[in-house]
């Protein structure tokens, strides 16, 4: 660590942290007898907090978002270049960042063609809704207003899109939601719904998708919401069948499909993005997290150009196009940072990477699980991974939150910050989460699993 702040400095840093700053996700009580902890540099995989003490961030940011690493100056040098030359404009007009990177992007999805830009996860997804809204009214009389998402998926924390929320944990108090989103169920085998496997229960769990349509009248539903690998949910990749499934419904009732990848995007799973490991064709995409690395806020909604034909179709009816702005979605320095950071990932070949380390990762969580019984299921694809923990393997019943906590406390113990399901499935908040950076390294990896493989042991003997 450079350091550059002296004990007396970081003294008043925590007491200003302590009196004014609202922590994400965090119950404030503890802090009137001790201190939040304060991030104070990273590099690499590793970060150091107020104390000096180093940490190896397996959680890249704590919520999957630092996908190439911190201390990356070419970033920070593109992002201070494109500042002085022009910070802002807003989206009405163009940019060159903004232009060149969607000609970028685009190249990584065959198929799409329109990038809209925004500043959240959050906010892409309900510029999504907006869309299948709008073309409801355009196309449909109206009708085709209602949006299916899955249970357990999550698509952000805006009342919007809190209503398509699949963790009911998360939603808690914050209700009544918007008419009109529709739950699906979860394709989940390990807790499995149907006396299915493989690929029958692929099949099943999307056929599920199918009723709820039939049972809600198709001709109402205008788009079903899905991420590719379900996230803070528990970390669930779909079964094979799933998603072949899936597509043919969307095509059989004219349904558009929308692809939540704010955590799978450019490049967790292994490829550019979470989607292409299925072989799906969307109508829409969504992303955030990895497209700048966190350097800088952008999120895209990205659409095929037979979704943004329909909103040029008549000149003359001033309520054609879509009328929707996002403030700042017309800052330069998202996707200036944003065509570095994937620049980074191709020329350090971090697609490849994350497939390997990904393999290594799990072969290690699964030599985790044949040691530690409290592990009932090892999943994941690329460095996107879970573990989830029962206090039986037969009846799965999950163990304790408290014991959960406890391992991801030992671990931060040992110098490695890991991740656990937080307040999402009321009961099922039992998986480690996993998602290091896309610049691991065998030993980063091994490392990782060294201290959950110690935590394991002393949490539960």
């Amino acid at each position: 660590m450079d350091g550059g702040l002296n004990d007396n400095d970081i003294s008043k840093v925590i007491e200003a942290d302590k009196a004014h700053v609202w922590h994400h996700l965090t119950q404030h009580k503890p802090f009137e007898t001790s201190d939040p902890r304060i991030i104070v540099e990273g590099k690499g995989m590793r970060v150091w907090d107020q104390n000096g003490k180093e940490f190896l961030d397996a959680v890249s940011g704590g919520v999957w978002t630092v996908n190439v690493g911190y201390g990356r100056t070419e970033i920070a040098d593109v992002i201070r270049d494109q500042l002085v030359k022009l910070p802002y404009f807003a989206g009405s007009a163009g940019s060159i960042p903004g232009a060149m990177y969607s000609e970028r992007l685009i190249s990584k999805m065959p198929g799409m063609s329109r990038v809209y830009y925004t500043n959240s996860g959050s906010e892409a997804n309900e510029k999504a809704f907006k869309l299948v809204r709008q073309i409801a009214h355009k196309r449909y009389g109206g009708k085709k207003t209602k949006i299916l998402y899955r249970d357990r998926d999550y698509h952000g924390s805006t009342l919007a899109t809190m209503s398509a929320g699949g963790q009911d944990e998360r939603n808690a108090q914050y209700g009544p939601f918007a008419p009109d989103f529709i739950r699906v169920p979860h394709c989940m085998e390990y807790r499995a719904q149907w006396d299915l496997s493989g690929e029958e229960y692929g099949q099943r769990a999307a056929d599920a998708i199918e009723e709820v349509i039939l049972a809600e009248g198709a001709d109402t539903v205008g788009a079903l919401c899905l991420e590719p690998v379900t996230a803070g949910g528990g970390v669930i990749t779909p079964p094979p069948g799933y998603w072949e499934r899936v597509q043919e419904i969307c095509a059989k009732y004219d349904i558009l499909l929308h692809i939540d990848e704010v955590v799978c995007g450019v490049g967790r799973t292994g490829t550019w993005f979470g989607y292409q490991q299925y072989g799906i064709k969307p109508d829409i995409v969504t992303m955030a997290k990895g497209v700048a690395s966190g350097y800088a806020a952008i999120a895209c909604c990205v659409t095929t150009e037979e979704v943004f034909d329909m909103f040029k179709e008549d000149m003359s009816d001033p309520l054609s196009y879509f009328r929707d702005i996002s403030t700042f979605g017309g800052c330069t320095a998202g996707p200036a940072a944003a065509l570095k950071n994937m620049q980074i990932i191709e020329d350090e070949n971090l697609l490849e990477n994350c497939v390997s380390m990904g393999d290594r990762m799990l072969g290690n969580l699964q030599a985790l699980m044949e040691k530690h019984k409290v592990i009932g299921d090892v999943r994941g694809k690329g460095l996107f991974l879970g573990a989830e923990l029962v206090s039986d393997r037969g009846t799965k019943e999950p163990v304790a939150e408290k014991d959960v906590g406890a391992v991801v406390a030992e671990c931060g113990a040992q110098g490695v910050i890991i991740g656990a399901t937080n307040r999402s499935i009321p009961g099922l908040n039992n998986t480690l989460c996993f998602s290091p950076a896309l610049i691991a390294t065998a030993d980063d990896i091994d490392r990782i699993t060294e201290a959950v493989d110690n935590a394991l042991g002393k949490v539960f003997g």
